[in-house]
């Protein structure tokens, strides 16, 4: 416990997103194992959301579930008002939340666009902009976005999930510039192929096994391996810790080498 608490304000809280599962979960269990007290997020999942608080708890941590939709209107607000009540100012958002409605360009419907876009794109702006406000006049805070290599590389049948990950990224190297001397930092990491249920339903659309689709997948990563949710929690730790006070505006590619 307590790796990187240095400089952090007493009873600082941090907020992750989509943390019912995968990647949010093993994200809220490396914060509060580094002396975070975490709110774990959830849309649907509460049984997900509450093992993970328990798992949190039985290793000596911190965490509330905080059931909200993130892409609703003022519903991030409440969730940073909710856990600011419950458990202390919210100095770290870690977002997470993210969906996927894959299909060719000229297939694409307006829904599965405006879906995509306002879960991964516009939820997390909101969100950030709001936690923003008490980060900056507790002179710390960490915000970190959960992008992906798809951002800037082309990948058939997801116009829709691209662009909101490149906008991701152009939105935590803008906004990381603007509060640089508030004691704020913003940083994105960008997984490759992690072994999570999104990834599993991608299987599922190519009609293959997924551990075909891992194998297949594997030969195609220069460390020969699939991602796991823990690859990405280390890095979200390391951007939220004292470790990372003079790293901003990054983006941390974890994808098991260039071409990941």
């Amino acid at each position: 416990m307590d790796r990187f608490v240095s400089g952090r304000p007493e009873h600082a809280t941090a907020l992750v997103t989509g943390a019912s599962k995968g990647i949010g979960a093993a994200i809220a269990r490396a914060l509060a194992e580094d002396g975070w007290v975490v709110g774990v997020n959830y849309r649907s999942d509460e049984a997900g959301a509450k093992a993970t608080v328990e798992a949190i708890e039985q290793a000596g941590g911190r965490a509330v579930a905080l059931h909200g939709d993130v892409s609703a209107n003022g519903g991030g607000q409440a969730l940073l008002k909710e856990l600011a009540g419950e458990a202390g100012p919210v100095l770290a958002l870690v977002n997470n939340a993210g969906v996927a409605r894959d299909g060719l360009a000229i297939q694409l419907e307006d829904d599965d666009w405006d879906a995509v876009i306002a879960t991964n794109l516009s939820a997390a702006f909101r969100l950030t902009r709001d936690a923003l406000r008490g980060m900056i006049k507790a002179r710390y805070g960490r915000v970190v976005n959960i992008a992906s290599v798809v951002g800037p590389r082309a990948n058939a049948g997801q116009s829709n999930y691209a662009a909101a990950k490149a906008g991701l990224i152009g939105m935590t190297k803008t906004i990381a510039h603007e509060v640089a001397r508030r004691g704020v930092t913003v940083n994105a990491v960008a997984p490759g192929f992690i072994a999570t249920e999104m990834l599993r339903q991608t299987a599922a659309r190519m009609r293959i096994s997924f551990d075909q689709f891992l194998e297949g997948a594997a030969r195609e990563i220069p460390v020969g391996r699939i991602g796991q949710p823990d690859d990405i929690a280390n890095a979200v730790s390391f951007f939220c810790s004292e470790a990372a006070s003079f790293v901003s505006g990054q983006v941390l590619y974890v994808a098991g080498g260039p071409k990941g």
